[in-house]
């Protein structure tokens, strides 16, 4: 619908309800609309606007009871059933680090938010949903069965806005530049590499040497990054459940980094997708959405730190993998030769 007038939001309704058992992503992609512009169209009939503010929601978030946290990018939904707790606020960034659900929340991105309700048949699901400035999904909490439903209804009508329009209107979200390349020094990014302390300061050192971060990646060299050979997320995923190693897994968007702490078990691979189907943890990732996999070594004051890291074909980060490890401690020897043994681009991949 790119060269056609937008939909309106009673056209929006239409097609929805007459293809009901589509996926939304699906839905706003054939009608050329953003997701929000879709839930937006609901308002007044089972959608409530609400303020984005995220640290609105984390003030009241724990008052929810156990609920489900989603956080997702194009190819990879990042799911933590949980109760939000341990909860630091900021201006800027706002965290979450209870036991299931830890986020890193960075609150300027939040500009549109929605109480939605969905009846099908008997059942009734409940959830609020969060989204930037162009209508991109950021972070949702669903509510389950055992959620607080009284404390929901609360906290939709003291975050209820006056502006309950069902229009949309996307604004464009300007892209960061994410540096250099090519045409880098590469032996000053190997020099700023050898003295990282800290793995929170890798993002840091790119700026400051305005290097793209795939491309340092591929540039920096073997000690510290090698490349894995292609499909080898099935092989880690199988390798890391058969082990039972307690690893992190993060994903995230512009707005926020969901993050999973500890083993993962129950691998089911679907089409495309491959999915972990855990008691508190679901994974769904897009495998045909990864170009590249890369093993990837930072030196730490505490020792140096491996991760597993895949990335899209345009470049961007869309999963990333570290063993479990509290600051001061070294890293686990059972995740580093979980990482160390991957099946590289020189080796077979039937590991």
């Amino acid at each position: 619908m790119t060269d056609k007038k937008a939909p309106t939001p009673a056209e929006i309704r239409a097609y929805r309800a007459e293809n009901a058992k589509m996926r939304e992503r699906d839905i706003a992609a054939n009608l050329g609309v953003s997701e929000a512009a879709l839930v937006a169209a609901e308002c007044g009939i089972s959608v409530v606007r609400i303020d984005p503010n995220p640290n609105r929601l984390l003030e009241r978030a724990p008052e929810l009871g156990t609920v489900m946290a989603l956080s997702r990018n194009d190819s990879a939904v990042h799911e933590k059933i949980g109760v939000y707790e341990k909860i630091e606020i900021g201006e800027q960034m706002s965290l979450t680090l209870g036991e299931n659900i830890d986020l890193r929340i960075f609150n300027w991105v939040w500009k549109h938010a929605f109480a939605v309700t969905k009846t099908d048949g008997e059942n009734v699901r409940r959830s609020l949903q969060f989204f930037d400035k162009a209508g991109e999904a950021i972070h949702k909490v669903h509510l389950r069965p055992e959620s607080n439903l009284e404390a929901y209804e609360k906290l939709v009508a003291d975050l209820r806005l006056e502006d309950q329009s069902q229009e949309f209107v996307a604004e464009e979200f300007t892209k960061l530049q994410s540096g250099r390349k090519e045409g880098f020094d590469v032996a000053e990014l190997r020099d700023a590499w050898s003295k990282l302390t800290d793995t929170h300061d890798f993002f840091g050192m790119l700026r400051k040497l305005d290097v793209d971060r795939l491309a340092a990646v591929r540039a920096v060299g073997e000690e510290y990054a090698w490349k894995l050979a292609d499909g080898v997320i099935d092989e880690f995923f199988r390798k890391s459940a058969e082990s039972q190693v307690n690893l992190m897994c993060f994903v995230g968007n512009k707005g926020i980094v969901q993050i999973h702490s500890g083993p993962i078990s129950n691998i089911q691979p679907m089409g495309p997708w491959i999915n972990v189907m855990d008691p508190t943890f679901h994974l769904h990732l897009r495998m045909d959405h990864i170009a590249e996999t890369w093993a990837v070594r930072k030196p730490t004051k505490d020792g140096h730190v491996t991760s597993v890291e895949a990335y899209g074909k345009d470049g961007e980060l869309i999963i990333q993998f570290f063993g479990k490890r509290k600051e001061g401690q070294q890293e686990m020897a059972e995740w580093r030769s979980l990482v160390e043994g991957l099946s590289t681009t020189d080796k077979a991949a039937a590991a």
